[in-house]
């Protein structure tokens, strides 16, 4: 394609892309189908890969980024993003109302819901998204453009090339702050307390791609800086940036009374439960900015606003049963059933516990009396014991598992409760799901619906089973033909060539990640050296702890975890190292990536680096001996060259491996 033809295309491309996005994520009314955006965006983005100078920050091509190390620098806010003064009863409410009217008898108010999560500034400039922040202490906050950007309901373009600072709270749906929840309990990781802090925690994420897959969104609330003058009071405002193409807060209702404030605040509080999104008060605010700038702020309020908050609804039951599932991860977690209650607009009866020490703390047994609410409005949990039955005693986890019967371990250092059988029922798809993965044995097609379909019909039970899969079994399944089943043939076939890195990736020893993976083939050459390998040969590796080895050995002790691999060793996959070295000049060298570099990706450089005999590092220390640096290098370059050591780009690279 010709340059200038290109160029039209991209551009005429990008507004059809930012247009169904907003009418999709903003507007909740598509208008065409996600197969359709998906071959527009695909277009685009072959377009700008043969034509990086056509790279604009308003291509939705841009959403998810490198890495974010440059990240996380401080931002100076130029318009302090003030924090509420905190009202818990009418009265105060009334008498917030008392002293606006005693200087503006004829002040007007606004009441809008407030939003439990993080808030940040927008900067546009001419209408382009430029730079996004969190709100830190009000005056300084952190630079999180780029985990900004993963959010497909801030605009990157809007719709009237104004230059404009708005403010903002990006919270996680209720929907998707339940499914995090069950995820991380089901991995045995620490769970989110509630949306807020799963919000945060997500959008200060290093790799932005994690940060997309949260699926945060955004309400815009309130202008920080704008160039233009035709504003003059805040529901003005919340409606103009509702033109420019922003999802502003979602009901924002104005009155000249309190009375009206009083009966809006009760409407937002029964409102509450059924929101998809967690609130935590409803925000009355002077609407006249002219009066606003007489009224003032304290040093740490503005007093022309107030933050009125709700009670948290608590309630009594009786704890009936407490069961024990086995999660994906092979983590037991223990489930609280008790008496049905009606809890914050609906019907509960049942809590996870956690873990053990979660129960050993507040001494949880069965037929105990107990105070519950809603974390986050959202996740029932238990508060406290209020009385325990006659005879109770107290609840230890099971020392079996009791999907498969095998003994379960608790590592040193862990709260989870893990059984650890490669076999175990209860972690079957899981475990295919990350055998077939594209860092693991990446077979091509193999994905989450197809191994289910296949677990389903009886035709996995084990991951070495996927090797004795014909044509005719995939042919049984909903949806597939011959074409569609002899690919997947060929691509299980075409899984047993790779490297043993990929191999032991693909089993899914706790502890033991893609990098992992590799330092055990390259450093053994063969499964059976590393299935032989003792403790003590295992933490000989450079990179390989304590934990790691242990956890190794353990994997390999197991008598279902030798059966496993002697089978696929049966069916023909590779079990030894292909890593192919060209030379060892840098043999004993170590080298730091940070910064986007113009040709390699990140895995390219390593791969190369690898070859040539030396290895990569994640941080920098006094061991580093090269960082090779990209652009937006962030704060690896400032410690390279506070310790001294040689910093390099990708054309010294290339003289050097040449």
């Amino acid at each position: 394609m010709q340059f200038e033809k290109a160029r039209d295309r991209a551009e005429q491309l990008r507004n059809e892309l930012n247009y169904h996005s907003h009418k999709y994520y903003v507007e909740d009314s598509p208008e065409i189908e996600d197969y359709e955006y998906d071959m527009l965006q695909r277009e685009l983005a072959a377009i700008e890969k043969e034509y990086p100078e056509l790279i604009t920050p308003d291509s939705p091509t841009q959403r998810v980024g490198g890495s974010a190390e440059g990240m996380f620098e401080p931002v100076v806010h130029a318009v302090p993003l003030e924090s509420l003064q905190d009202a818990f009863g009418i009265e105060e409410v009334r008498a917030f109302d008392s002293r606006i009217k005693a200087m503006f008898p004829d002040a007007e108010y606004v009441v809008e819901p407030k939003i439990d999560g993080l808030s940040v500034a927008l900067e546009y400039e001419n209408g382009v998204f430029v730079r996004g922040s969190t709100r830190g202490d009000g005056n300084v906050g952190e630079d999180v453009t780029a985990n900004l950007r993963t959010v497909n309901s801030i605009p990157l373009r809007l719709k009237k090339d104004v230059t404009i600072e708005v403010r903002g709270e990006v919270y996680m749906p209720k929907a998707v702050f339940a499914s995090l929840v069950e995820e991380q309990e089901q991995n045995g990781e620490k769970a989110f307390k509630n949306p807020r802090n799963a919000a945060a925690g997500s959008l200060r994420q290093k790799n932005p791609k994690i940060t997309a897959s949260r699926s945060l969104d955004i309400f815009v609330f309130n202008i920080q800086r704008y160039e233009g003058t035709e504003i003059t009071g805040h529901k003005q405002s919340i409606d103009f940036l509702k033109s420019l193409g922003f999802k502003t807060i979602p009901f924002y209702n104005k009155f000249s009374g309190i009375d009206g404030v009083v009966s809006e605040l009760e409407r937002i509080g029964i409102l509450r439960p059924t929101l998809p999104f967690d609130i935590d008060g409803a925000v009355i605010k002077t609407d006249s900015f002219a009066q606003r700038a007489e009224i003032g702020s304290t040093a740490k309020f503005p007093r022309w606003a107030l933050a009125f908050k709700y009670p948290p609804e608590e309630k009594e039951t009786t704890v009936v049963d407490i069961e024990v599932a086995v999660g994906r991860t092979g983590v037991l977690t223990p489930t609280a059933v008790f008496e049905p209650v009606l809890l914050a607009g609906s019907t509960v009866s049942r809590a996870t516990l956690h873990n053990q020490d979660f129960i050993d703390e507040k001494d949880i047994r069965l037929g105990d009396r107990v105070v519950i609410r809603k974390a986050g409005d959202i996740i029932p949990e238990v508060i406290k014991v209020v009385s325990h039955a006659e005879n109770s005693v107290k609840f230890s986890l099971p020392s079996v598992c009791p999907s498969c019967s095998a003994a379960v371990i608790r590592e040193e250092g862990e709260a989870a409760v893990r059984c650890v059988n490669p076999e175990c029922p209860a972690q079957l798809l899981r475990n295919l799901i990350h055998f077939c993965s594209r860092d693991a044995m990446d077979i091509e097609g193999m994905g989450d619906a197809v191994l289910e379909k296949l677990v389903s019909n009886g035709l996995l039970s084990r991951p070495s089973e996927i090797y004795t899969l014909k044509k005719e079994d995939f042919m049984t399944l909903e949806g597939f033909k011959d074409k569609s089943s002899e690919n997947l043939v060929a691509a299980i076939e075409n899984s047993k060539k790779n490297d043993l890195a990929n191999l032991v990736f693909a089993l899914g020893i706790r502890h033991v990640g893609q990098k992992a993976g590799k330092l055990l083939a390259e450093h053994f050459g063969s499964m059976e050296k590393i299935m032989n390998a003792d403790i003590t040969q295992l933490t000989e590796i450079e990179g390989f702890g304590g934990i790691m080895a242990k956890s190794v050995a353990d994997f390999f002790a197991l008598e279902q975890s030798r059966r496993e691999i002697e089978a696929l060793s049966a069916y023909g996959v590779n079990m030894l190292s292909l890593k192919e070295k060209i030379d060892n000049r840098f043999e004993g060298k170590v080298f730091v990536l940070t910064g986007t570099l113009p040709t390699y990706s990140r895995n390219e450089a390593s791969e190369i680096i690898e070859k040539f005999g030396g290895k990569t590092a994640s941080s920098v220390s006094k061991k580093t001996s090269y960082v090779l640096a990209g652009e937006e290098a962030g704060s690896k370059l400032v410690k390279a060259q506070s310790l001294g050591v040689t910093i390099i780009d990708e054309e010294e690279f290339n003289r050097m491996i040449k």
